[in-house]
């Protein structure tokens, strides 16, 4: 049983709580947001930007530090200093400054690009290679299923009790998920010390890392792929509902709940059975079932059937971010973790950042059902790269492939 492992079950416990405050704190803002400013557009996409622009600019730094600094005490601090900053942005609330929200929600994205691969770092150091996929779904499944459950909380916090109790309850869920992190044992002393480089060469090494790796390569050039596929039909679901579904654009939460209660199951699907699957057919697996769902919802104008292809989509997604993390975890050395995963995520949310620019555009130039074609072939495109990892067993952690 996962579990039993200390580490596997601290850190589960603890990121409960995470990932409740940060749904709470999202929606809370959100909505508070849109009241202050009368739905201001410019605005509400600031917003994303301070939720996003963190991963472009601190997650390989971040990276980089979580391989210097010990996991346990980086993510209790971590914790605490969005605790911090969310009471300190409600005393802001409180006098009349709404746009210190802004400040928090881009604190809080940063710190957590330091917190994250720490994460990372325990699993490797303290879980059997056998149980990683195992944990890495139970973990996806989690994010599913506050992906179901948060814009409910964070609505009905915001609603019932506005934004500046809301603050406060954010601020105690991370508050609460570092204290549960203290109860991890101490760090190990010898796997966490610094080496005697700067900064700067120990990022460099980091890249060099990266790109001496025919695996870590190839899930480069797979991110590229998928995050621009990702990217280019995000901002259009509202239009799969309105156009293709002749429905209202309320009728989208719908889409979004059952898209995500088929990531919940398809999660604990792949938590079943991961000893008997390798994480690079699970990462081909989902990128091609996904692309099949979107060439699907792009061309669909029967709302059962659209419906189906959501929940074919939400129960492979799961794959993917299962089969990448996997990856990464048993091909990058464990003092490399953090700068690996900094090194890959900005690839994925830059390429996605770009799609989200040229969807709308290639819409309305193109069609709806052109855009989500391209997303097809880009995520088929993203699970060919993969062939060349069939051909090989999966390397061990700790060797570096030339």
């Amino acid at each position: 049983m996962m579990l039993n492992n200390p580490y596997v079950r601290t850190v589960v416990f603890s990121r409960v709580l995470l990932n409740l405050g940060i749904w709470v704190r999202n929606f809370a803002i959100l909505l508070y947001v849109t009241d202050m400013t009368g739905n201001n557009p410019v605005y509400v996409s600031l917003i994303s930007v301070a939720e996003f622009a963190p991963i472009f600019l601190f997650a390989f730094i971040g990276g980089t530090f979580a391989d210097r600094w010990r996991p346990k005490r980086t993510m209790v601090r971590s914790d605490v200093l969005s605790a911090l900053s969310a009471f300190l942005v409600l005393i802001a609330v409180h006098n009349g400054s709404w746009q210190a929200l802004l400040v928090l929600t881009f604190f809080s994205a940063t710190v957590s690009q330091f917190s994250q691969p720490s994460a990372m770092k325990l699993f490797k150091q303290h879980v059997p290679a056998e149980q990683l996929q195992s944990v890495m779904a139970m973990f996806q499944s989690m994010v599913a299923f506050f992906t179901v459950i948060g814009p409910i909380a964070g609505a009905f916090a915001y609603q019932k009790y506005g934004i500046e109790i809301s603050l406060i309850a954010t601020g105690a869920l991370f508050l609460g998920s570092g204290l549960i992190l203290t109860l991890l044992p101490r760090d190990m002393l010898e796997e966490t010390q610094s080496k005697h480089q700067n900064l700067q060469q120990e990022l460099i090494e980091g890249l060099r890392y990266v790109w001496s790796n025919q695996t870590l390569r190839t899930l480069g050039a797979t991110f590229a792929a998928a995050g621009l596929a990702s990217g280019l039909i995000q901002p259009l679901a509202i239009f799969v509902t309105i156009e293709n579904l002749g429905q209202d654009k309320s009728f989208l939460q719908w889409l979004l709940t059952v898209n995500g209660a088929a990531m919940l199951v398809g999660g604990g699907f792949v938590m079943a059975f991961a000893k008997k699957i390798t994480p690079q057919t699970l990462l081909a697996l989902g990128l091609t079932v996904s692309a099949i769902g979107n060439l699907g919802i792009g061309w669909s104008t029967n709302i059962m059937f659209t419906l189906l292809l959501l929940v074919l989509n939400g129960f492979f997604y799961p794959a993917i971010h299962i089969g990448i993390n996997t990856l990464i975890l048993n091909n990058a050395e464990g003092p490399y973790i953090g700068r690996v995963g900094g090194a890959l995520t900005p690839i994925f949310m830059g390429m996605m950042v770009l799609g989200m620019s040229l969807g709308g555009l290639l819409k309305d130039q193109l069609s709806l059902f052109f855009v989500y074609a391209v997303s097809a072939l880009l995520l088929l495109t993203g699970s060919a790269l993969l062939i060349p990892l069939f051909k090989k067993k999966t390397s061990t952690a700790g060797v570096l492939e030339q």
